[in-house]
């Protein structure tokens, strides 16, 4: 396991205490679950940016006129 220092605002560092409190964990903790999300939602960003790369506007733009026609009924 990797450490690392780094320097937030008195006022920050104080909100994060809190709120880490809050939740019932450590402040370590706490920046390992924001670690976590923001490495999540990157991950899910890169794949659908690399699916939309691959994939045909054309036949998108077909299902979604389907979806469309679909719940207008």
């Amino acid at each position: 396991m990797a450490t690392m220092t780094i320097r937030l605002p008195d006022d920050q560092h104080t909100r994060l205490k809190t709120l880490a409190t809050r939740r019932g964990v450590s402040l370590n903790k706490l920046f390992e679950e924001f670690a976590t999300r923001i490495l999540t939602e990157t991950d899910a960003e890169t794949r659908f940016r690399l699916r939309a790369a691959r994939g045909d506007v054309e036949e998108g733009l077909a299902v979604l006129d389907k979806l469309d026609k679909h719940y207008a009924e």
